[in-house]
């Protein structure tokens, strides 16, 4: 598969062939697992159209959002406008693939359905663990291959279970590592409609 379709060109074009490619709302996985926590700094990767990071900053979380697409990020960043958030959220265009990272500079780091192949996932999610401070949260989300290849994409198999996310993870900078997978309804007419499984990996760092 190309290295393309991990690129800023790939995900601009994607981005800009409609008004609205994703649902405009929250990640289900993000909003069960964070809501009620208290807020501080944020980091979502992945940004997008800017729903988790417009519903995080509503929850009063000051996020900072990175993507590699430059036109998702203006959606993102009118999106908070209307939604009156906007001086809450820092949108940065960032290529994932070579990011250096930031280590222990958020209390919550949220990475919900990255498109990257490994190494370099693994590698990412190393990095995106560093970023968490001392008793923060780290929460990842990704498609669990219990479910059958969907059609419908260009992407490679971008699919873990939460033990292998784990396995990627340093155990001894983090007092629990929890793990699960959630079954959902997916959203209608996309790719992943129907019932879907979602790996999940919710670790504190250790203080």
């Amino acid at each position: 598969m190309s290295e393309d379709v991990f690129s800023e060109g790939f995900w601009d074009e994607r981005y800009g062939a409609d008004d609205r490619i994703w649902s405009g709302q929250p990640n289900p996985q993000l909003v069960d697992r964070v809501a009620g926590m208290t807020p501080g700094r944020a980091l979502e990767v992945g940004a997008g159209e800017g729903a988790d990071a417009v519903w995080l900053a509503r929850q009063g979380w000051e996020v900072t959002a990175f993507d590699v697409s430059q036109v998702a990020l203006d959606k993102g960043a009118r999106h908070a406008v209307e939604a009156g958030v906007a001086d809450r959220i820092t949108w940065e265009r960032v290529d994932l693939s070579t990011w250096v990272g930031r280590p222990g500079a958020f209390d919550l780091v949220s990475a919900q359905f990255m498109y990257l192949d490994q190494p370099g996932l693994a590698t990412l999610y190393r990095q995106l663990g560093d970023a968490v401070a001392p008793g923060g949260t780290l929460l990842l989300v990704g498609h669990h291959p219990v479910d059958e290849r969907h059609g419908g994409h260009d992407f490679p198999d971008v699919r873990w279970t939460p033990e292998q996310a784990a396995g990627w993870l340093d155990p001894g900078d983090w007092t629990s590592i929890e793990l699960a997978t959630v079954q959902r309804q997916g959203h209608a007419g996309s790719p992943h409609s129907g019932t879907v499984h979602d790996g999940i990996v919710q670790a504190t760092r250790d203080v």
